[in-house]
């Protein structure tokens, strides 16, 4: 997969089978959009997942283009969403996140794009028989730990846009606090120099001469 726009970004990538599975987390500068190419062949079925996990309101705008440059999956200021489509055509498409309506706050942005069907486990296509007790339950916990992944993965999606949620509101909690802190000190000041005023010890006036 090839990056168009260069910016900072942590990529975890991994090949199983014949699946091009590819996991990655990309930060987004404002103002600015990042697309991703991946080749699929026709017939071939294919899957784009994403999530906002910080940053703004969390949301971005999102389309998957064909190699004809023919837009086939959109959305707009979205936080979440998969979408799954079969090729009509071999080629590179692209899938491009967008931030351009926000001009201060850049996004981090996870994406799952999958192309292909994962393959079965070794042996359990090549039987002609029914599968045996062993091998179907080979296969079910195959299936299970996947899922897992997959839940394990938007876990860490969740705790990772909490705790940046947590720290911006303790960022701001903090910030508050010292402007309280602030008016606190200057209003007993000010209040200190009013009753000092009222004790200070005037000097006599002078009597005026007949």
């Amino acid at each position: 997969m090839t990056k168009k726009l260069l910016n900072s970004a942590v990529f975890i990538i991994f090949f199983v089978g014949f699946v091009n599975s590819v996991e990655f987390t990309f930060d987004l500068a404002d103002n600015a959009e990042d697309c991703f190419y991946e080749e699929v062949r026709k017939n071939q079925s294919a899957s784009l997942e994403f999530q906002v996990s910080a940053g703004g309101q969390l949301d971005v705008d999102v389309s998957l283009k064909d190699p004809q440059n023919r837009v086939i999956y959109t959305q707009e200021r979205a936080t979440f969403d998969s979408h799954q489509f079969v090729a009509e055509s071999t080629g590179i498409y692209a899938a491009c996140f967008s931030n351009k309506f926000s001009s201060f706050s850049h996004k981090l942005v996870y994406v799952d794009f999958q192309v292909g069907e994962e393959a079965a486990l070794p042996g359990i296509d090549e039987h002609a028989t029914v599968l045996t007790q062993m091998e179907s339950s080979s296969q079910t916990i195959h299936k299970s730990l996947n899922q897992i992944l997959d839940a394990q993965t938007h876990h860490r999606l969740r705790e990772s846009q909490g705790r940046k949620q947590a720290e911006n509101l303790n960022e701001r909690v903090m910030e508050w606090s010292l402007f309280e802190t602030f008016c606190m000190c200057l209003i007993g000041a000010f209040q200190v120099i009013i009753v000092r005023n009222f004790f200070r010890e005037r000097k006599p006036s002078q009597y005026r001469r007949l």
